[in-house]
C-alpha cells in the first residue's frame, strides 16, 4: 500500500531520510519544468532543481500542512528561480548579426505589419526567448509566470511571497522594459 504524502512527510521529519525520494520522484518533473523557464542551460537547470530539493528536505519541518505539499514545494521552485535569476544576472546583450534569418524576417514583419507578424511562430518564439534573457530578473520572473504559465495576480503574489499591488506595479514595469528592448532590437536593427 502506498504511503500518503503527510506519512512520507512525518517518516522524514522523524529521521527517515530515505522517505523524501518519492516526494522527489513524484514532483522532479514539475521543479524540472519550472526551471527550464528560467534557465537556458541544462546544467543550470540541473543547479536549480538540486537547490530546491535541498531547500525542500532542510525547511521541510516549517511545511505546516495547510496547503498541499506541492503547493508550498512550487512556492519554493519560483523563490529559487528568482534568486538564480538574480544570482546569475549577466550581461546576456546580442547583437542582431545573431538573429537567424527567421528571426529577422519576423521582427522586420512586427515593425512593418504587426498584424502579420503571428505567421512564423517558431521564429517569434526564439525571438521572445531572447528579449526575456534581457529582463532584469524580477520582470523575467513576472512576465514568465503572468504571460507564459498564465497564472494570476493572486497566485503569483501566493508563490513570490509580493503584495497583489506590487505584483501589478512589477508586470506593468515589466511589460514596458519588454517594449523598451524591443524597440531597441528594432532600432539597432534599421541603424
Amino acid at each position: 500500500m502506498e504511503r500518503t504524502e503527510a506519512e512520507m512527510i512525518a517518516a522524514v521529519l522523524r529521521g527517515d531520510a530515505e522517505s523524501f525520494e518519492p516526494l522527489v520522484q513524484r514532483y522532479s518533473p514539475r521543479v524540472f519544468a519550472a526551471a527550464r523557464r528560467y534557465a537556458r542551460r541544462e546544467s543550470e537547470v540541473d543547479d536549480i532543481a538540486q537547490e530546491v530539493w535541498l531547500k525542500a528536505f532542510d525547511k521541510l519541518k516549517s511545511f505546516r500542512g495547510e496547503a498541499p505539499f506541492e503547493h508550498w514545494l512550487m512556492r519554493m521552485t519560483v523563490r529559487t528561480c528568482y534568486d538564480f535569476l538574480r544570482g546569475h544576472q549577466r550581461n546576456r546583450e546580442s547583437s542582431f548579426s545573431d538573429l537567424s534569418e527567421p528571426e529577422n524576417d519576423w521582427l522586420d514583419r512586427f515593425v512593418t505589419a504587426p498584424e502579420t507578424a503571428g505567421e512564423n511562430a517558431e521564429a517569434a518564439k526564439t525571438l521572445i526567448g531572447r528579449v526575456l534573457e534581457r529582463l532584469s530578473p524580477q520582470a523575467r520572473l513576472v512576465i514568465t509566470l503572468l504571460e507564459i504559465e498564465d497564472r494570476s495576480v493572486k497566485e503569483i503574489a501566493r508563490l513570490t511571497g509580493w503584495s497583489v499591488p506590487l505584483v501589478k506595479v512589477r508586470a506593468f514595469r515589466a511589460r514596458a522594459e519588454m517594449r523598451k528592448i524591443v524597440s531597441k532590437m528594432a532600432k539597432d536593427k534599421y541603424l
